[in-house]
């Protein structure tokens, strides 16, 4: 069974950083993509960055770009999400998600409906 426990949400005020990390296990395939999302009420879910496995291709949504980086450790055994230079409209809680026998990190953060996998959710607040 697969299982994504992410942690590192936290209050933070604007202009200041944070490190998001997903533990992932049970995947029974090496191919499969994991990134974050992340929701605010009354909005649907976005995609922020996903990186696919065997490649390492990563995408970032536009208000992503050039301040957040995705990267897995040696073992990949985990995902994180290094955030910095953090709005107040980064605030949301953020989901680790995964989809095995994929490899289009593009693909999977732009549509919601591809991951089969989630965590429970880490709560980011940015603050003035």
């Amino acid at each position: 069974e697969v299982q994504l426990v992410e942690s590192g949400g936290a209050l933070v005020q604007t202009g200041g950083s944070l490190r998001l990390s997903c533990e992932f296990s049970g995947f029974t395939r090496d191919d499969f993509v994991i990134g974050w999302f992340r929701q605010v009420p009354g909005k649907p879910r976005e995609g922020v960055s996903c990186i696919s496995s065997q490649v390492g291709t990563t995408y970032y949504t536009d208000s992503a770009k050039g301040r957040f980086a995705i990267s897995t450790d040696g073992a990949k055994k985990t995902v994180s999400l290094e955030m910095n230079n953090l709005k107040l409209e980064d605030t949301a809680v953020y989901y680790c998600a995964a989809a095995q026998g994929v490899q289009d990190a593009r693909l999977m953060c732009l549509y919601n409906a591809l991951p089969n996998y989630w965590g429970q959710g880490t709560q980011v607040t940015v603050s003035l």
